[in-house]
């Protein structure tokens, strides 16, 4: 292709169907059937993952240790 010519419907055509026949195609074809196939597996983990246990813990602030060295000065939840 010149590089000057200007860029037509069929010109991008013509290249789209020029790259989709070389071995690369070929290449870039087998990383997206082997990216899907990662993807559903990705999925079928993320759905059988069980659903968490709502919070126990009050939702509003924590006060704060009265005494002791720790927790007097922040709140830690583990």
């Amino acid at each position: 292709m010149n590089v000057g010519m200007p860029l037509t419907p069929s010109l991008i055509s013509q290249a789209a169907t020029s790259v989709a026949e070389t071995p690369d195609a070929a290449q870039i074809l087998a990383l997206r059937k082997a990216l899907q196939v990662e993807q559903q597996g990705a999925l079928a983990l993320l759905q059988a993952l069980p659903q968490p246990a709502p919070a126990s813990a009050p939702t509003g602030e924590l006060p704060l240790a009265s005494e002791g060295p720790l927790g007097t000065r922040l709140n830690v939840m583990a």
